[in-house]
């Protein structure tokens, strides 16, 4: 074997995977004497996913706001990059040089530690992370310890210095190590087995008993080369399987490849919709539905094509947008009475024209990646989403003769739940009896006159969420919908309202709200 650092093989296109994938849903397949790895997600997930970058798509790689984002979401692991500063710290960063907000450049090899630790990393990804630095090898262990695993991809390392830090840091358990052969052999000489290492792998090489004698914990492959037989054998000698899945790769036919081979890891820059994919084809039957607020908000700019794109991309039932019109009586998608916030433009809608409005930039108060993401219009929303995912209308500011005629000319109005005040939805209502309408409900004792309008579903206050309101509401005939957005975004929170038997919840935080699932499904299957 000469070294430890291969090239990747060419990337070759791949067909969907399809039945294969339930060979890998049913474990994860492990050895026995695997390295014992901190799993920050209890029960373990049967597939976990590397977030590269950090969240690198949301936040700049490698810094706070991406780690951050991570565990918000309750990944298990990221991929960070490890540098050395001239003075001799370890700082985590992408590239060897950084550049700050007036565009001065700085080589890390070559500049302190005092002076990168004030570049402004941030603003060029987007001005909301104005002020984002760079974070040291240090720092980026405080805030990750017993929450977040990290593959460190060692760029440029001192070996010794690199072994004392995560010994000193408590996090031996929580990291997987990728260095060339002599870093991989002082490391492993220095750290007395307690730290993990990894090697790329590819077809040709060593196989897994070689790679068992050299103290490794877990091997990279490309995704083309991952299959049941490779992760098998390395399985047997106790070595985990890291499929890297990024690029022209990280599409739904190449994670299912790699779930259904029983790889241990998948490497990607889409870890939500890894997640979700493997989450759907476990649990075909849900205990609850799923509203995206704004769209996946989270994950691309809120009320945008792009934000709905992502929603169906993450299998959610529903999405919730917001309809507000310009002075000359168009519609678009905008959550704001001001347009301040989310787009480069100022003031009211009300007092901008059509023209005007769709000349605005939506998308890059969210990242640069989504600079010139217009704000979408209501029938340009229609067209691209009507009979992909179910709509929860908004319905701001549009009069109740116009919604209809939009929805019907759609062929949506059996499929869109509008929330509104109880007097617009009967005014709704009168005009197309089959609509779906969707009034608050603030108190349980609201709950009788309420019904006498014969929604389809209420918006409950999360906080006079019951069984027996729950129950009152189905022995009605009513659905019941809740916001779960701020405080009660929490897994445990959902879970008591699945029990209760809530239909849908809406919320900021798909992934958490999947999580739930996945566990109340595992709770509630029989053994």
């Amino acid at each position: 074997m000469h070294g430890m650092t291969f090239c990747p093989t060419h990337r070759l296109p791949l067909p969907l995977m399809g039945a294969g994938v339930a060979l890998w849903l049913a474990a994860a397949g492990t050895s026995a004497g695997a390295f014992p790895f901190f799993e920050p997600v209890r029960p373990p997930r049967a597939v976990q996913v590397m977030a590269h970058g950090g969240a690198g798509r949301q936040a700049p790689a490698n810094t706070r706001p991406a780690l951050e984002h991570c565990i918000e979401d309750q990944l298990e692991w990221a991929e960070v990059d490890v540098r050395r500063t001239r003075d001799g710290r370890h700082v985590l960063a992408r590239f060897a040089t950084v550049t700050n907000a007036t565009g001065v450049s700085f080589q890390i090899h070559e500049t302190d530690w005092a002076i990168l630790s004030q570049v402004d990393v941030g603003t060029a990804f987007a001005e909301r992370f104005r002020g984002t630095t760079l974070l040291s090898l240090e720092e980026g262990f405080a805030l990750c310890r017993g929450r977040l695993n990290l593959y460190l991809d060692c760029k440029a390392v001192d070996a010794g210095q690199l072994v004392q830090e995560i010994l000193d840091a408590r996090m031996a358990g929580q990291v997987v190590v990728k260095l060339d052969a002599e870093g991989s052999r002082q490391v492993r000489q220095l750290g007395g087995g307690k730290i993990a290492l990894l090697t790329p792998w590819q077809p040709g090489l060593e196989g897994a008993d070689w790679v068992a004698t050299q103290g490794l914990a877990a091997v990279a492959m490309d995704a083309p080369e991952v299959t049941p037989a490779r992760v098998a054998d390395f399985h047997r000698v106790g070595i985990r399987v890291l499929a890297k899945v990024l690029g022209d790769w990280d599409q739904p036919g190449f994670w299912e490849r790699a779930m259904a081979a029983g790889a241990d890891w998948l490497l990607t820059e889409v870890p939500e919709e890894v997640l979700a994919q493997a989450l759907w084809r476990r649990v075909p039957r849900r205990p609850v539905l799923i509203s995206l607020h704004r769209g996946a908000s989270r994950y691309a700019p809120e009320n945008t094509l792009p934000a709905f794109e992502k929603a169906v991309r993450l299998g959610v039932d529903y999405v919730e947008f917001d309809v507000r019109a310009t002075r000359d009586g168009r519609c678009f998608l905008l959550h704001d009475a001001h347009l301040d916030r989310t787009t480069d433009g100022r003031g009211p809608i009300r007092e901008a024209t059509a023209a005007a409005v769709r000349r605005l930039d939506a998308g890059v108060k969210f990242s640069r990646a989504f600079a010139q993401t217009p704000v979408p219009g209501l029938e340009q929303f229609l067209s691209a989403f009507s009979g992909r995912v179910q709509f929860y209308f908004d319905a701001k500011q549009m009069r109740p003769d116009r919604l209809v005629k939009a929805l019907d000319a759609h062929q949506m109005i059996e499929r869109t739940v509008v929330y509104q005040m109880p007097p617009f939805l009967a005014e709704l209502k009168a005009m197309a009896p089959a609509i779906r309408c969707l009034p608050p409900l603030r108190s349980a004792a609201q709950l009788d006159e309420i019904a006498r309008l014969k929604p389809y579903a209420v918006d409950a206050d999360w906080k006079i969420l019951s069984p027996d309101l729950v129950s009152r509401c189905h022995a009605h005939g009513i659905k019941v919908f809740a916001d779960a957005l701020g405080e009660h975004e929490q897994v445990e929170a959902y879970l008591q309202a699945m029990d209760w038997g809530l239909d849908l919840i809406q919320t900021d935080h798909p992934l958490r709200v999947m999580r739930a699932i996945e566990l109340w499904s595992e709770r509630h299957t029989p053994r």
